[in-house]
């Protein structure tokens, strides 16, 4: 009989609230340094989001896993394209969203041509299919044997295929060239200053191994049972990946933004790190107080909060009006959670970074709001 783990979902939820609160901050231009991104190599806090909820994604395929095998390749297949299409489709609609946009005083259609094809939601939804058919089909010890390929095929591709001057720098990354050539250069995130993905495809391979890490751990958690052994063993592993991921730096820098393999090794070592604390703390501490009950709110609805999060400030920036006029006379224009941030966040502290740091905390307190008002009536969005 399969034990229940309330540290998982407490796990997925704090990923998700983090999610949340590293993409909401009241103005981008003031952000503590561990809200941010690494400019390039390197890991924050911040770049720890994103590869940790994928981890939870493979931690909830090994429960799952076995109602798969047990119905067959057609239905596992079925429903995991389902969900997968939904997942992407999902994505896909956030980019594009609210389909116009404000021009000078109109509003104009947002043109498909511009609109960004990937993103988070498209690659949790490909990494889940890719890691659930190579589970499924190559079995546990298989599915390690490609995860650990993947990784060391992507290495090679970023060495001999980059820039041979500097194969791992922005210019130099040889997926850039994929990402235009399949998806144009019209549909692909310029935030770096030119046309460059950081979902894009060359770089999806170490991400899907992320899903894959995350399905070991589960399967071991499952396996072993809530014991002592199980506990120090997983404390063991992600010290051991953490150093690992660490050595390799050293040729192969850990990068966020291109999802090195080497990133992928050393979030994995963290993320089971904090897994295994919260297990320590929640299945045998019971130590399941408020900060539990708090994230485990997140863990209840994930997508649905996480997609709410992008989709309400889309919207809700259609709907402006003139705040005040520049010292030239030009309208300068307001929206609902931009007056919030300008007229309440911002002015709390001289340091603009605690108010910018107040307003996402102010997101996470709503969207949590949310999500407890649906847990009480039992509303639980599935995908």
């Amino acid at each position: 009989m399969k034990q229940r783990y309330y540290s998982l979902d407490v796990f997925r939820g704090a990923t998700v609230a983090l999610m949340i609160l590293v993409n909401n901050p009241g103005n981008w231009d003031y952000i503590f340094s561990p809200l941010d991104h690494a400019p390039w190599h390197g890991c924050t806090p911040t770049d720890l989001v994103f590869p940790f909820f994928l981890f939870a994604v493979g931690n909830a395929l090994a429960f799952v896993m076995p109602r798969f095998e047990q119905a067959g390749a057609a239905s596992t297949l079925k429903k995991v394209g389902k969900r997968t299409l939904l997942i992407f489709l999902i994505g896909l609609f956030l980019n594009w969203c609210p389909f116009v946009k404000w021009s000078n005083d109109a509003l104009v259609a947002k043109p498909w041509e511009m609109v960004r094809i990937m993103g988070v939601l498209q690659r949790i939804a490909i990494c889940y299919f890719s890691a659930s058919l190579i589970v499924y089909f190559f079995k546990l010890r298989g599915a390690f044997v490609v995860g650990c390929s993947i990784l060391l095929l992507y290495w090679m591709a970023c060495f001999w295929f980059g820039n041979p001057g500097d194969p791992y720098s922005l210019n130099g990354y040889f997926g850039t060239a994929i990402d235009i050539k399949i998806l144009d250069v019209g549909h692909i995130y310029k935030g770096e200053g030119v046309p460059f993905d950081p979902e894009g495809l060359a770089s999806l391979p170490a991400a899907i191994v992320q899903v894959l890490f995350g399905y070991f751990v589960g399967h071991y958690i499952q396996a072993k049972g809530k014991t002592y052994e199980m506990l120090s063993q997983l404390f063991v592993a992600g010290v051991l990946l953490v150093f690992a991921g660490y050595c390799w730096d050293y040729v192969y820098p850990i990068t966020k933004k291109t999802w090195t393999s080497s990133y992928t090794v050393y979030t994995t070592g963290l993320a089971t790190l904090t897994l295994a604390l919260m297990i320590y703390l929640i299945e045998f501490k019971d130590n399941r107080g408020a900060w539990s009950r708090f994230f485990n709110v997140f863990g209840k609805n994930p997508l649905f909060i996480f997609v709410l999060s992008g989709f309400l400030p889309r919207v809700l920036a259609l709907a402006r009006w003139v705040d005040h006029l520049d010292e030239t006379g030009k309208k300068v224009y307001t929206t609902p959670f931009n007056w919030f941030y300008l007229h309440v966040c911002k002015n709390i502290a001289t340091d603009l970074r605690i108010g910018s740091l107040f307003y996402a905390l102010c997101m996470i307190a709503f969207y949590w709001l949310v999500g407890f008002v649906l847990d009480k009536k039992k509303v639980y969005v599935k995908v």
